[in-house]
């Protein structure tokens, strides 16, 4: 009965002194498997619990915007410095980076593998109107690729059957890509997080425009005022900590470095 007594009043003591709070991020963020590196360490070293919503880069921002999270974690640069503008953020603050690339099959029917540059891939793309698949969800990746269809001065409203938007995270979109063995931007954690590559291949990669910046925003409790604010600060300062870095910049698969981070103090 005193046993039970004490494990009961410890259970009190730990839940009294424990902080939670509620993070949207982004589907490429999620399957690339850091969160299950960085959580963990988090919890034991803070006592901070982090709830996950894992979302798209459009449906985050919508969802912190309405205060219905505490801080979101994307990569749409221009959506960041919107939020921020309209006050739902005091600030971005940036954390990592990776970069996009272009996967498809190994054969490369469209040959962007000799392509010099981005509208060159795209042009290939588009000439021999091989599949693609396209997240078509208004997330960071799909805000990206149609950046890159712009600077490649291509209107994807006017593309055929063979441009395939299929409004799914990451995951899924690769797993049609897979399926269909057609073309598809992502990611590189993503990509090599994901085990159902079958005949896909990554084709270009490397070029200034694919590179992909991971940034942290706190929502203003200034404009939802129950939103929890230290919490956020807590994660902000331990995902920007010595002991952060040292988990991102080793967190690898095959060898292969996943993210590079780049916060600034």
């Amino acid at each position: 009965m005193i046993r039970t007594l004490a494990f009961f009043l410890c259970l009190i003591s730990t839940s009294a002194h424990s902080e939670s709070m509620k993070l949207a991020v982004t589907t490429s963020f999620h399957n690339s498997g850091l969160s299950d590196v960085l959580l963990p360490a988090l919890l034991e070293e803070t006592g901070l619990e982090v709830q996950l919503l894992v979302v798209g880069t459009g449906q985050a921002l919508r969802l912190g915007r309405a205060g219905d999270v505490d801080a979101i974690l994307v990569h749409s640069r221009a959506d960041e410095d919107t939020f921020v503008a309209e006050g739902f953020a005091p600030y971005r603050r940036e954390i990592m980076y990776n970069d996009f690339v272009f996967i498809g099959p190994r054969s490369d029917p469209a040959g962007i593998t000799k392509a010099a540059g981005i509208p060159e891939v795209l042009s290939h793309i588009f000439t021999s109107q091989a599949l693609f698949v396209s997240r078509g969800d208004d997330s960071g990746t799909h805000k990206k690729e149609r950046e890159l269809w712009q600077l490649a001065a291509l209107d994807t409203e006017a593309f055929g059957a063979w441009y395939k938007a299929v409004g799914s995270g990451m995951g899924a979109s690769l797993n049609i890509a897979s399926a269909l063995n057609a073309y598809i931007l992502t990611d590189r954690a993503s990509w090599l997080n994901f085990g159902n590559k079958s005949d896909l291949k990554l084709l270009f990669s490397g070029d200034a425009e694919l590179f992909n910046q991971y940034a942290y925003l706190p929502i203003n409790p200034d404009q939802h005022p129950h939103v929890n604010a230290d919490a956020s600060d807590i994660l902000e300062k331990w995902l920007t900590s010595a002991r952060a870095a040292n988990l991102i910049n080793a967190y690898k698969i095959n060898g292969e470095a996943l993210f590079v981070f780049n916060a600034s103090k």
